[in-house]
């Protein structure tokens, strides 16, 4: 067959939902570009799916099902076939059912595809029907998403595309450049129309290069810097008092809890100077449409939701809504009302939820009954979860048997019983929308699947089945599940869209406008500054700060930021050599430690030994180790996640890898 170039979409976990166009030679690809059918895309990729053929081609792929036949975490492993490797995993899943209840069997995932195919649809079914422990799914985005709902009720954000209209424009806790690489065409332009940019970031990215004023917060410090901007509007007479009376409850209440911090006091413990805070305050006050760019990194920490509270509060405050460009952004999946509950065709469980974060402590600790049976899928569960080294106890546990079903042998996988090759997104049917661009995009298999590789669809029915879990009137084919997920709201239109162009927008189109084209999703319509259900769970009330974790034996502040190698943990095994341990000069001056020096970073959690690196876009006192890291890319195996405590922040239980405090000293032992 002739070289030829097919239509296709990115489902991986990335805000910008690329359209692409794959050239493929005979059942090989050869290249993936962009493609212009998502407008936001504009025919341009990241370098990440760019290289997308080196992963489908890879000489690491899983070619067959394997079982292990020697000690966990050795990579032991014989091959076997599907139908006995379906056997063995479905018996096993039907006895730890039988003999210690479904609770026993904990089903792991989270964000290798954002495609409906791959996750949350008969993946769902099989374990709610088993009776399985729920995962909560809160190493990301759940204190962003307590807060979008229970202020907004998940309102869309601003269009990407409109950005441009903006003359201020604030990224915050966000590296485009790195994740989310069509923001920075559009922040470009913007600035070409005059605007004015405001970067809020512990270290000087690429865009905090090119800003007009820079924040470098101390990590974990963007609650009171938030609170100390709001506090300014309500003292100066620059809060919308109009808009707070027609369209919020509880700003009286927000206004007081702000007092706590003006900006001198802000700035101390950000440990930034208070003019500086008092410049941005002035601008944002000053200058419309103002658009802030909220990222997921301020949510990373003890105060991660009340931070974002207090963030995505500013332009409500601040009279930023109803002009185009005007507003926050954040994540856009609101903008879609899919029926996953139709598609999935099993109510929820009222099973234990077992918090992903705290997946160590349960592996370890947890009894009655205790996690039998582990099922990880969509996920390198070791290199993402929070307190690594107790991840990996759990996991070595020799009555615990795991399932990983990848495309790859992930670190997690090395300790599994059973491996199950898993299709690339080129290799079977995808159904995904973009949490930042608005987009809902299908696409087809362009290639057949490597060696016996199948899909994520295809195993769970196989398992689904097996079980004698099957129902009447089950959607079980991949065309029955899209069919029934875009049953919901609106599903006609869009599912002509799908089937004529493979891509479908909102109905109001791409450029929703808030407080014109969208309101708040409450249930008063108004905007709850204040939500009760946060207010009550975050320990001392929303917006209550909690101090910084350092101490003296462990004093300097880690992070591990998104990287422009890795998708999280995706794709991780292609790079190769040390990742460097990142250090500010004067922190690295004052241990003696040198570019290229082998070094120790650790804390009562662990230790990671790696490589130096001095890096003058760091603030002082703050480390960097990116995240997503596999046990390859350090002396020790260790990555970041050994570092970071799996503590939980203040609402929705999200992780605290910010949090992570840690000493750092040349190293001469051996490894």
């Amino acid at each position: 067959m002739p070289m030829r170039q097919i239509a296709t979409a990115c489902p991986l976990d990335c805000p910008d939902a690329c359209s692409l166009i794959a050239t493929v030679d005979n059942d090989r690809l050869v290249a993936v570009a962009g493609s212009e059918r998502n407008p936001y895309t504009a025919g341009f990729i990241c370098s990440k799916v760019k290289r997308y053929a080196d992963h489908v081609h890879s000489v690491e792929r899983l070619h067959r099902p394997l079982r292990r036949c020697g000690p966990k975490g050795r990579a032991a492993f014989e091959p076997i076939g599907w139908d006995e490797a379906l056997d063995l995993v479905a018996t096993t899943l039907a006895r730890t059912r039988d003999r210690s209840g479904g609770e026993a069997i904990l089903p792991y995932s989270y964000g290798g595809s954002n495609g409906y195919l791959t996750q949350n649809t008969l993946d769902a079914r099989l374990f709610r029907r088993l009776g399985a422990s729920r995962l909560a799914r809160t190493v990301c985005a759940a204190g962003t998403a307590a807060a979008a709902d229970g202020l907004y009720g998940k309102m869309p954000g601003v269009a990407l595309t409109d950005v441009p209209h903006a003359r201020l424009i604030v990224v915050w806790g966000t590296n485009p450049h790195a994740a989310g690489i069509h923001l920075v065409p559009q922040i470009a332009a913007a600035r070409r129309n005059g605007a004015q940019l405001v970067v809020l970031d512990p270290r000087r990215t690429p865009l905090a290069a090119q800003a007009d004023l820079h924040l470098a917060l101390w990590p974990g410090t963007d609650l009171p810097v938030a609170l100390s901007i709001l506090d300014w509007l309500f003292v100066n007479g620059r809060a919308d008092r109009d808009f707070l009376e027609r369209h919020t409850s509880g700003w009286e209440l927000l206004r007081e809890r702000a007092s706590a911090w003006p900006l001198e006091r802000a700035a101390e413990v950000a440990r930034v100077p208070a003019e500086t805070l008092a410049r941005f305050a002035r601008l944002f006050a000053e200058v419309q449409p103002t658009l802030i760019r909220c990222g997921w990194g301020p949510e990373r920490n003890r105060n991660g939701a009340s931070a974002i509270a207090a963030i995505l509060a500013l332009p409500a405050v601040g009279g930023k809504f109803g002009v185009r460009g005007g507003g926050y952004t954040m994540s856009n999946s609101g903008a879609w009302s899919l029926d996953v509950d139709a598609a999935i065709a099993e109510p929820p469980s009222a099973t234990r939820v077992v918090n992903m974060n705290l997946l160590g402590q349960a592996l370890e600790e947890w009894t009655d009954p205790p996690i039998e049976l582990l099922f990880v899928y969509n996920s390198n569960a070791l290199a993402t979860s929070p307190n690594q080294e107790r991840m990996r106890r759990g996991l070595g546990r020799e009555d615990l048997f795991t399932v990983v079903f990848d495309q790859v042998l992930t670190d997690t996988a090395r300790w599994a019983d059973v491996v199950l090759p898993a299709t690339t997104f080129v290799e079977h049917e995808e159904l995904s929308r973009g949490y930042g661009a608005y987009a809902l995009q299908h696409s087809a298999p362009i290639l057949p699947p490597v060696g016996e590789a199948r899909s994520n669809a295809s195993v769970f029915l196989a398992l689904l089945e097996r079980l004698d879990l099957v129902r009447p009137g089950d959607p079980t084919s991949e065309a029955e599940v899209v069919a029934s997920l875009l049953g919901g709201q609106d599903g006609d239109r869009i599912a002509r869209e799908i089937a004529a162009t493979g891509l479908a927008l909102p109905s109001s189109g791409a450029a929703l406008v808030q407080f014109v084209d969208v309101f708040p999703r409450t249930p008063d319509r108004r905007i709850h500054l204040v939500p009760e259900s946060m207010d009550r769970e975050a320990p001392s009330g929303l917006y209550g700060y909690q101090p910084d974790p350092a101490t003296p034996t462990a004093p300097l502040a880690l992070i591990s930021p998104a990287s422009g190698r890795r998708i999280s943990s995706s794709l991780g095994y292609l790079t190769s050599g040390l990742a460097p341990l990142e250090l500010a000069p004067d922190d690295a001056k004052a241990r003696a430690i040198a570019d290229g020096d082998l070094v120790r970073a650790f804390n009562r959690l662990g230790e990671v030994v790696t490589v130096a690196k001095v890096n003058v876009a760091l603030r002082p006192g703050v480390a960097l180790l990116e995240k997503g890291l596999w046990s390859r890319h350090t002396r020790n195996g260790a990555t970041a996640n050994a570092l970071a405590p799996d503590t939980l922040a203040d609402v929705g239980g999200g992780a605290c890898f910010n949090d992570a405090r840690i000493e750092v000293e040349r190293w001469t032992g051996d490894v």
